[in-house]
């Protein structure tokens, strides 16, 4: 690997903090703490308590994974890159990606439409069950009689899925590059 200079040990080691602070923090998230809340607080709460957490864990995501590709490309110029070096630079480049449509566009959006969501779902007395099955005829009825409510209930499902999708690849780019760093500790 021909990089311009050599990093210092403590760049090597800020480096795989920041991509450790990453990918552990997406784990977390992405596959620990909405699991374990959905079955333990009433859905609203568990939307309320989303809403609060999730800017702040874009834009942490979005921070580290700033810091991370700065940090590679500093060490690694374009023009002396090999074809691995070549898949790492754009895996951390879309790792930042995703993490910047999840702070800017999709986790807003989802946000907002899920307080809409809230909203008539409280005129209707839901929300207040505690897990995913709770009320689910309810819901359904309630989707079938209010059209407001069945297309921001779609919309919401476009933003979720496109929000999920952008962390689940952030989060392969993430798992990638930690693993090939793993496997080259001599450099970064």
């Amino acid at each position: 690997m021909v990089t311009e200079g050599e990093p210092t040990d403590l760049v090597k080691v800020l480096h795989l903090l920041v991509l450790s602070f990453s990918w552990g923090m997406q784990v977390w998230v992405s596959f620990i703490a909405g699991f374990a809340l959905i079955w333990q607080v009433t859905l609203h709460t568990f939307g309320l308590v989303q809403s609060k957490l999730f800017p702040v864990y874009f834009y942490c995501l979005l921070s580290s994974n700033f810091v991370s590709l700065c940090m590679y490309a500093v060490y690694h110029p374009r023009e002396l890159l090999d074809w691995h070096e070549s898949v790492q630079m754009v895996l951390y480049f879309v790792a930042l990606i995703m993490a910047a449509l999840n702070a800017q566009w999709f986790g807003p959006s989802a946000t907002e439409v899920m307080m809409k969501l809230r909203e008539i779902e409280e005129e209707h007395g839901l929300g207040n069950m505690v897990g995913l099955g709770s009320q689910k005829e309810a819901y359904a009825k309630l989707k079938e009689q209010d059209p407001k409510y069945k297309a921001h209930k779609a919309t919401f499902g476009r933003y979720h899925g496109l929000s999920n999708l952008c962390n689940l690849v952030g989060f392969l780019c993430t798992t990638t590059n930690l693993v090939y760093t793993a496997l080259n500790l001599a450099t970064i």
